[in-house]
């Protein structure tokens, strides 16, 4: 008996549906799994460490990821889901390895939880009587290797804590406590805190770690050594993306601008503007810069041009407070450190690189805590995709800069 058309026209139709769900599932999956994508990201990342999801609280698109085993730092962000950018440097290679390296574990991610100062009589990363040298340079466990304990987990925030003993060079020793809390906000919340209008016309994602220190153990003097809190973002960079560290100070005055962290930066790398300074951000030259707390503003970012993402940071900020300073030195004025510093990675004098990617970072001020008291030390970032004379009203109105003018800087 022959099928009738009916049934004929019916398989083929049938046929054709399971093609392009096929076609459709393969694409979405390709989507979401391709190298840059957040969805690549978090299966790469749950494959090595248990992770924690969060959401922004009024859309669930916006997305970060948290780890406790690596001190409760943010790894990675997406305004738009699995498929969306992922904003974080992530060090496959090292974390794929399973296995610790001498100095320092750069793991990578967004908003990483350090202590200051790295370097100076007071450093907490060079041991008494050592000299100040890579070979003696250590990362303390306690922010490199050492899981925090999750307090809470839930589904747009999440709290830990640590306690430690430390010893700085001068052979101080901190008992301390520590508290981080990192929350996704909402884009009402995070226009709120940027003073703009609203943020329609972009897609964005924000969070905020609140990180505390609290003293355990005896007065913390001046004299003997202070600690300060540290946040470092570790972010993709291209040969089209510029960081902006806006100052407040007119150029002609004292910036309290330090420019020679790894030598004096080329003058194609590094512009002095009328009110920001601009660093070539491209993972191809190594170089940082600093500013003073008496000259930073509480906000700085940066544009890639080519992806046209404006990322933003803001943070706590005294203009009055003693800041550590952290080259590797013994220092005259160990309180007249950076707020604010900004990181380009490039390849070392052998070759070799641990990047690429740049970084955005701020810090505390320092104080002499009593047996019992806490400092805290709240930093946020912004990262915003879509129409771009909104992104460029968003520059202007946070940064005091045009997407144009930081556009043309490098050009």
């Amino acid at each position: 008996m022959k099928p009738s058309i009916s049934i004929i026209f019916l398989t083929l139709l049938l046929a054709c549906q399971q093609t392009k769900e096929s076609t459709q599932s393969t694409q979405q999956s390709d989507s979401t799994t391709m190298e840059g994508t957040f969805g690549h990201d978090r299966a790469f990342l749950k494959d090595h460490q248990e992770i924690l999801l969060l959401q922004a609280p009024d859309n669930p698109q916006a997305q970060a990821i948290v780890i406790a085993d690596y001190q409760g730092r943010v790894m990675t962000s997406t305004a738009r889901g699995d498929s969306g950018t992922s904003y974080g440097w992530i060090n496959y290679e090292l974390i794929r390895s399973g296995q610790h390296q001498p100095h320092i574990n750069a793991f990578g991610g967004e908003d990483r939880f350090w202590l200051s100062p790295e370097g100076g009589q007071f450093s907490v990363y060079f041991a008494p009587g050592k000299p100040f040298d890579f070979e003696n340079w250590q990362t303390p466990a306690l922010i490199d290797t050492e899981a925090f304990e999750t307090v809470e987990a839930g589904t747009s925030s999440a709290t830990f804590r640590k306690k430690a003993s430390l010893q700085n060079h001068s052979g101080t020793r901190f008992e301390l406590g520590i508290t981080r809390k990192v929350t996704l906000l909402s884009q009402p919340h995070m226009a709120q805190l940027l003073g703009l209008p609203s943020l329609d016309g972009v897609q964005a994602v924000a969070y905020e770690s609140e990180n505390t220190l609290t003293n355990h153990g005896a007065d913390w003097q001046k004299e003997t050594g202070l600690l300060g809190v540290w946040i470092l973002g570790m972010f993709q960079p291209s040969p089209a993306t510029t960081i902006v560290a806006p100052f407040t100070k007119n150029k002609n005055a004292e910036l309290g601008l330090t420019a020679n962290y790894f030598g004096e930066v080329p003058a194609d790398r590094l512009v002095v503007g009328e009110t920001a300074v601009f660093l070539k951000a491209d993972g191809k030259y190594r170089s940082k810069i600093g500013l003073a707390p008496q000259s930073a503003r509480p906000v700085a970012g940066s544009y890639d041009a080519e992806k046209r993402i404006l990322t933003l940071i803001q943070y706590d900020l005294d203009p009055q407070g003693d800041y550590l300073k952290s080259t590797w030195e013994q220092h005259k004025d160990p309180f007249r450190g950076d707020a604010l510093n900004s990181y380009n990675d490039g390849p070392l004098e052998d070759g070799g690189q641990m990047g690429p990617f740049y970084e955005l970072e701020s810090s505390s001020a320092a104080k002499p805590l009593k047996k019992g008291e806490s400092l805290t030390h709240r930093h946020r970032t912004f990262h915003f995709e879509g129409d771009a004379q909104v992104l460029s009203s968003i520059a202007r109105q946070v940064l005091g800069v045009e997407l144009e003018t930081i556009q043309k800087v490098f050009q």
